[in-house]
């Protein structure tokens, strides 16, 4: 999934493709892709710089992060990138990071990985706490068992041994 630059001859071109699921392998990813990724991408070349616009669009698979079942969250993320070739990334020591600079890549060879800004663009669109839904119950912290399928007779109840003493003290004042 690699834009080869070179052949990119006018000042615009527009791409709409659609990459299936097998074509971004798994690993270390927090997520799965489960839908095809349609991607639409406006290229606007300027010299030696390309500014790489438009959205990309699928469903992800997450585990939620109460009760650890996968679910399904649809994302649809428009991106904005301006690419400059790596020769340029000098690298000028300490600066304050500017507003463009959060937008601004670089690509190297007359390329851009586009599996790349895709899987950048997911983890952007990611819940900061993916939930399977606004009632999940989680899972009970001392069997295990998922709170949304059944219950257990677990005492949830949790006293901090360290305060102990300072209960008993408590305890003997009372009576």
């Amino acid at each position: 999934m690699l834009l080869d630059l070179s052949k990119i001859r006018t000042l615009h071109v527009a791409f709409d493709e659609t990459y299936p699921p097998e074509q971004f392998p798994g690993g270390e990813d927090q997520y799965r892709i489960v839908e095809p990724v349609r991607m639409h991408l406006d290229v606007a070349k300027t010299g030696e710089r390309f500014r790489l616009s438009g959205h990309v669009r699928t469903v992800l698979e997450l585990p939620c992060s109460r009760c650890l079942e996968p679910f399904s969250c649809a994302v649809d993320v428009p991106f904005d990138l301006v690419y400059h070739p790596q020769t340029s990334n000098v690298g000028e020591g300490e600066k304050e990071v500017e507003e463009e600079d959060l937008s601004t890549a670089f690509y190297d060879d007359q390329k851009i990985d586009l599996a790349q800004l895709m899987r950048e663009q997911f983890y952007l669109a990611l819940p900061m706490k993916p939930l399977c839904g606004d009632g999940c119950r989680g899972l009970c912290p001392v069997c295990g068992t998922n709170l949304n399928r059944g219950t257990c007779d677990c005492n949830r109840e949790w006293e901090d041994p360290r305060l102990a003493v300072l209960k008993n003290m408590k305890l003997k004042a009372d009576s």
